[in-house]
């Protein structure tokens, strides 16, 4: 009797918290949310598998998810396969010819497929690119130069754009291509970013292995504006790893994104939260 009333209750507060959903159902309706896949949850299976199961959902929900993904340590486990010695400055991985070669093998490769592997199996329709299939990120050379180190220059998102108005879910490998065909690595915000900024996507979310951007006390920071980001920058308070996400952020708000939220991608349902629930989960920058 007492597990028939526990099970009832349960059933009750998941009626309820789909009931409660459904302003933020209307809401998000149609809207294109770009989504920055990388840390912890992409190693592991249980967690790629819960990440894969939400972002069907969110298609099925009429929401335009777009994954955007990273794959440092693959590439490193690679690298050291293959007795290529990979050296790092300011935390982008210098690049040469050889290195090139293997970070597109393995993005464009084996770790796109992962994630394609795993929302089909959760039933979606996902569909694995890079920045170089019909010149969807056109890049030229980073400064400083790192070798074949690139910075989007230009978004040509029509291909995207046909798979929004379907079922496929793009997964898209953060390798761009330069006007002259050359091949460039880039790194994984910073493509999610300008590929946000070139679709006007109405949410990036950034997901990390912190909660979000923390005060000086160090607590998470839900809300935030450009100016209070420059402003705890300049205090010191945002520091180290989180001074690139949040200048991804500050760039794509720039560039006509509505709003981007960095957050915990180790949180169970990390995505559903930030969009369905009242309270949301990480920080969201805003103007």
């Amino acid at each position: 009797m007492e597990l028939q009333q526990a099970m009832q209750r349960d059933s009750i507060a998941t009626a309820r918290t789909l009931s409660e959903a459904l302003p933020f159902l209307q809401r998000y309706d149609g809207a294109i949310v770009v989504i920055k896949f990388g840390g912890h949850a992409m190693g592991d299976d249980a967690e790629m598998e819960k990440f894969a199961r939400d972002i069907v959902l969110m298609k099925q929900v009429n929401v335009n998810p777009i994954i955007v993904h990273g794959g440092g340590p693959m590439i490193n486990e690679m690298l050291e396969k293959q007795g290529v010695k990979s050296d790092f400055v300011n935390g982008k991985r210098v690049t040469d010819a050889e290195t090139m070669k293997i970070v597109e093998m393995v993005l464009s490769g084996s770790v796109n497929k992962r994630i394609v592997g795993a929302i089909n199996k959760q039933g979606g329709k996902a569909i694995g690119l890079s920045g170089k299939d019909a010149n969807l990120m056109i890049c030229e050379k980073a400064e400083p130069d790192l070798g074949f180190v690139g910075e989007p220059i230009q978004i040509n998102p029509e291909v995207l754009h046909t798979f929004l108005d379907s079922d496929l879910i793009p997964v898209i490998a953060p390798v761009g291509v330069g006007e002259d065909g050359q091949t460039y690595n880039v790194n994984g915000d910073t493509a999610a970013g300008a590929i946000a900024a070139g679709l006007d996507a109405d949410r990036l979310l950034l997901l990390t292995d912190v909660s979000g951007v923390k005060d000086a006390e160090g607590n998470v920071i839900t809300q935030l504006t450009p100016e209070h980001v420059g402003d705890l920058t300049t205090q010191g308070v945002i520091a180290g790893g989180m001074i690139p996400k949040t200048q991804t952020a500050l760039d794509a708000i720039e560039g006509g994104v509505r709003a981007v939220v960095i957050l915990d991608g180790r949180a169970p349902h990390a995505c559903l939260l930030e969009l369905f629930t009242e309270h949301g989960a990480g920080s969201l920058i805003r103007r």
